[in-house]
């Protein structure tokens, strides 16, 4: 119906959060060598995976944690980068993204996997206090793996943090 209000659902699907950006490799974003600088990529990254925090859980998002960062391949000058970042669970008031970076080069047509990551974030309240949130419901095969895969992930920062490695 047009111009009607959109209420929220209870329901909160993995896919309802899914983001997908895409930048293109200018010269400001690169090295001497002609490779993306791996920070502005981390600012790409961290930008994608808030956007899908905040769109599942509908309150700001502050990053807590970055794991598994990896730089599988360069991205090089004027190569599109594509970052697809995705909700894989909810832990009462944070939640884990995964965010998959494939570049472009639109000359060739070849793409790559270069980089990939997961990113924790807390869901804040208006006076920055963590908040509850409602929980990723995966539904295809690919979203329950990856969702049962954050929970051993989660496991392991937290032993990693009680053991004073965080």
């Amino acid at each position: 119906m047009p111009g009607a209000i959109q209420t929220r659902r209870t329901k909160r699907f993995v896919k309802d959060s899914q983001v997908e950006m895409t930048q293109l490799v200018l010269p400001n974003d690169t090295n001497t060598l002609g490779n993306l600088l791996g920070g502005r990529l981390m600012e790409w990254m961290d930008i994608a995976a808030a956007i899908s925090a905040q769109r599942h859980s509908n309150r700001v998002c502050v990053t807590a944690a970055v794991d598994n960062l990896v730089f599988h391949q360069p991205i090089k000058l004027g190569e599109v980068v594509v970052l697809r970042a995705s909700v894989n669970r909810v832990f009462g008031t944070s939640l884990e993204v995964g965010v998959q970076v494939t570049a472009e080069n639109q000359l060739t047509g070849e793409k790559k996997t270069a980089n990939t990551a997961y990113l924790t974030f807390v869901a804040v309240d208006g006076t920055g206090k963590p908040i509850q949130i409602e929980p990723a419901l995966p539904q295809t095969k690919e979203e329950k793996r990856r969702h049962r895969d954050a929970l051993e992930r989660r496991m392991i920062r937290l032993q990693q943090s009680k053991a004073g490695k965080r």
